[in-house]
């Protein structure tokens, strides 16, 4: 063997250093005899292995990866789904992927609108993904190419690359101007009825201009209001907070949407929330008798237009405020629907608790929530048709229609002017 030679090679103090015993004291195995100290030379081979001072570290004494079991990984609020696949609503579901993927569209318009030129420095533009809307560590140009037909990168004089609006991009956006100028007054009654439903009839400016989208108010929406002295007034609080308060209440838009509808079909909105009473089996009732005695704790509603404060917090008519507080609210926005978000945003003046999501989960007759358990939006089921398509559309959400038209498209004729280059 070619280590034996190696050891016959080496100096007589070094050899005898590094070479094994060859027979093993009988303290080693105390249960052999002595007679079985002569060992087969074999045996002896194997034990010097043992005993020898060499590596051994190329045995294989783990279980490689591929062979393991792979743990499945637990649900989170951030990937557990809200809806179960049985009761989830596919149209629904695929609104709220749809809104992730315009992200980038819909946050650098706005960015974009705002700067010089509405255009930017691609270097910059690459540092801002919270401003522009796509995600961190991902390559701005990706994101611009999918929209063709609405942002360019175009290399300026200055030997820079810089990302802007197409020709097609400028006519929309001054086409958004001329719808907003159109539904001016709609919009008036949709911040003052906010306003009417908000604690003390105020709230901080930036709060509703930060969800201004929602609701389809403009982007200078701090001076838009100024123009209205005799419905809205901007007063400044100690700590500097800009408030917007109400300066008339007006009856003729205290009145809710669900109040309207009574008038109209009163067994719709009777159906429209439950809020059961607690009965033990013993009574027996059937399913009509089920229902009227939940119609007792049902009617009447509490107008969301009330002051929400006066009510102790865990009471029936509490509940029953909040949740109609929220059905109106979702009333106001262009598209019936409202993430998480949103609605945290106005937790103070309409005297939400940290239980809105169960509470919503308990209505499963008047609202929807879709995505997942941390990013979840709430949808109003009666605002839109059985094929998911929102029944009553604003001006401004059919102007959205065509934008996103245009964004998902890749090329167009040339005869609509939309190649022309900077």
């Amino acid at each position: 063997m070619a280590w034996l030679t190696l050891m016959a090679k080496l100096k007589p103090s070094v050899a005898k250093a590094l070479t094994p015993p060859l027979s093993l004291s009988s303290s080693s195995f105390p249960s052999r005899k002595p007679s079985d100290s002569t060992l087969c030379p074999i045996s002896t081979h194997f034990l010097n292995f043992l005993g020898s001072p060499f590596s051994t570290s190329f045995l294989i004494t783990k279980t490689p990866k591929k062979f393991k079991k792979k743990r499945k990984k637990k649900d989170s609020p951030r990937t557990k789904l809200v809806q179960h696949e049985s009761s989830r609503i596919a149209k629904f579901e695929q609104i709220v992927e749809c809104d992730n993927y315009f992200r980038f569209l819909i946050r650098s318009k706005q960015f974009l609108s705002k700067q010089p030129d509405h255009i930017l420095r691609l270097d910059d533009a690459g540092k801002l993904y919270r401003e522009l809307g796509f995600p961190r560590g991902r390559k701005v140009n990706k994101f611009i190419a999918r929209h063709p037909l609405l942002f360019e990168i175009y290399r300026h004089t200055d030997n820079k690359m810089w990302f802007g609006f197409t020709e097609l991009m400028e006519n929309l956006i001054e086409e958004e101007k001329t719808v907003n100028d159109s539904i001016e007054i709609e919009r008036v009654n949709v911040v003052k009825k906010l306003l009417m439903m908000s604690k003390d009839r105020k709230m901080p400016l930036s709060k509703i201009y930060h969800c201004r989208l929602l609701f389809g108010v403009p982007e200078d929406f701090r001076d838009w209001v100024l123009k209205f002295p005799d419905d809205f007034r901007v007063n400044v609080e100690n700590d500097g907070t800009r408030m917007l308060e109400l300066v008339k209440w007006d009856p003729a838009l205290a009145v809710s949407v669900l109040e309207k509808e009574f008038m109209v079909d009163e067994d719709k909105v009777k159906k429209a929330f439950k809020f059961p009473v607690k009965h033990g089996k013993s009574l027996d009732l059937d399913e009509d008798d089920k229902r009227r005695l939940n119609l007792l704790n049902t009617l009447p509603l509490v107008s969301p237009y009330s002051d929400g404060s006066k009510f102790d917090l865990w009471t029936l008519e509490a509940e029953k405020y909040r949740v109609g507080i929220l059905h109106e609210f979702l009333s106001l926005t262009l598209e019936k629907r409202a993430s998480i978000h949103h609605i945290v945003e106005f937790k103070e003046e309409f005297s939400l608790t940290k239980h809105t999501y169960q509470m919503l989960l308990k209505q499963p007759r008047t609202f929807y929530l879709a995505g997942t358990e941390m990013n979840w939006v709430v949808f109003l089921r009666d605002a839109y048709d059985e094929n998911g398509v929102l029944i009553k559309k604003d001006p401004l959400v059919i102007f959205y229609e065509k934008l996103y038209k245009y964004a998902q498209m890749q090329e167009q004729e040339s005869s609509s002017g939309t190649d022309n280059k900077r």
